[in-house]
Formats: C-alpha cells, structure tokens, sequence
C-alpha cells in the first residue's frame, strides 16, 4: 500500500486528531453455487473528525459491500468496525447513510421527508420543522418545501435525501454512489453543494464512487481498491486547497490525481475484465450480492 503525501488544505489538527470511523481488517465472504466468494478481504481504514474520504474501485470490488459493513446493514464478516472507540454490530445513531437510488418518500412533501427522522425520533412539532427548514435552506432548496418528490429534479430529490440525514445530526454519513444516476453537470455542481456543506458542518464524511473527477473533487484522501477480492491498493493524499470547488477540476494538479488514480483503476479494472470472461467461460461463479 502506497500513502502519498499530507494535503496542506485540509482541517487544522485534522491530521493528528484520533479517528472518528476505525475499520480493521474487514473480510467478507459470500456462499454461492459455485462456492465462497471473497469480496472484502482484510480492509483496514481511518477516518478523522471533519475528513472527506473517499473510496474508489473498479465494478465488483466490494465498495457497497464494505459501505453496508460500515453503516451496520450488512453482518457475517470478521474484522471490526468502530466510531469513536465503539463496536459497531449494528445501525447506529451517529451514522446517517445516502445511497445511490433515490430514497425520497412521494407522499411526502420535501419539508415532511427532511422532517421524518425527527419525527420518527419523537422531537416536538416545532423543534422538528425548525430542524427541517434549516437543513432544507442548507442543502438549496429554498422556496421547495412544499413541493412532492415528483415535481423535483433527480438532482433536487438527492438534495432533499442529504437534508434529511443531516437532519438526524450524524457524526458520520455514508455516501455510496450518491449522484451516480445525475449528467456530469449536475454531478459536478452538486459537489459543489457538498463542498459548501461539508465545509460548514465540519462533517466527516466518507463517499462511496467509481468517478474518478467525484472523487478528487471532494476528498481530503482516497482509497483505492483492488478488483476482486477487494483490497486496499493504496491510499492518495489529495493536496488541493480548501475552500474547493468544481473550478479545480481545470487545473494541472487535479489532472495529475485523476490520471494517477485512473492508472491505478485501469490495472484493477483490465484484471477484472480478463477473470470475468474466464469465469464465464468456465461457468464459475459472479459478483456478490
């Protein structure tokens, strides 16, 4: 595993501050019909208080699998995770989780599912939707709390979905392929937004991803993934200053963390290729659940 230097534009005392999020040699195993598959074997990670990190592969390395482990919705694997010193085995209240499909309820108007959370936590009407407006107004959604689901932009949906994690005040949010189904544009704007957010809230967030400008763009560090069994491959430090934002895509040193990374996932991703037409043509079996 290779470690690249300290970024110089990350939190104050970020870098000696005790992790919030410990992973220790996560592996997980699945029973298939052809026999085990291992699709995290001895992952180990560190997350700091206030640190955007980043994790990226290439398909079928086990990145939702290891995201599940984190956020507690996935069991039957050794290793340990831990939040400031504490076994998880479960959900857990200082994790809040984003995930790839839409997750917005229809039903609801935008400020009644941002609302929901606190709702289902037993909060006082109006400690609640005080809660709710300011985290709707954080996320840009001004003017839209009474609009459904339906009459918002897919962009607009994973807004309202990351407003109402934060609403729940987690110590932690997971973010796995948050904007994989928005145009580049959007994606890149909506960085923007976590920027902005993140940046406010101090939040320590760690993002799931297989863009490589996403994942630049947003990270303080980056994780970068083995094909199958997903292991750690080497971790990047991204020295980009703070505040950041979507402009640093055009620059050279930018350039030079996609093209680096894009090296590491194109070795990863041409292994994974060649193992997958030969498991085919042997029958054998595929990517995990």
């Amino acid at each position: 595993m290779t470690v690249v230097a300290m970024p110089s534009g990350r939190m104050p005392g970020a870098a000696t501050a005790e992790p919030i999020l410990t992973v220790d040699n996560i592996v997980k195993q699945f029973e298939t019909p052809d026999g085990v598959l291992t699709a995290v074997d001895n992952v180990s990670l560190s997350v700091r208080p206030g640190e955007f990190f980043g994790v990226i592969g290439p398909s079928g390395c086990g990145k939702s699998t290891l995201f599940n482990i984190i956020g507690g919705l996935l069991d039957g694997y050794d290793g340990t995770v831990r939040v400031a010193g504490e076994t998880v085995d479960g959900p857990h209240p200082s994790i809040g989780m984003i995930f790839q499909e839409e997750s917005t309820f229809p039903w609801r108007s935008v400020i009644d599912n941002v609302a929901f959370p606190l709702e289902i936590a037993g909060l006082p009407k109006s400690e609640r939707y005080d809660r709710a407006r300011h985290f709707v107004s954080l996320v840009g959604l001004d003017g839209f709390e009474r609009r459904f689901p339906a009459e918002l932009s897919g962009g607009m949906r994973q807004r309202v979905s990351m407003a109402r994690t934060l609403a729940a005040q987690p110590k932690i949010m997971l973010m796995d392929e948050p904007f994989a189904a928005l145009d580049e544009q959007t994606r890149l704007l909506l960085g923007d937004k976590v920027l902005q957010i993140q940046q406010e809230l101090k939040q320590t967030t760690l993002l799931i991803t297989h863009n490589i400008t996403e994942a630049v763009q947003l990270s303080d560090r980056i994780m970068v993934m083995t094909y199958r069994p997903g292991k750690v491959k080497r971790i990047v430090e991204i020295d980009l200053p703070r505040p950041r934002t979507s402009e640093i895509v055009s620059s050279e040193a930018f350039g030079r963390y996609v093209a680096q990374i894009w090296s590491d996932l194109r070795e990863e991703a041409t292994r994974g290729l060649v193992e997958d037409e030969s498991r085919k043509l042997r029958g054998g079996a595929g990517a995990p659940p």
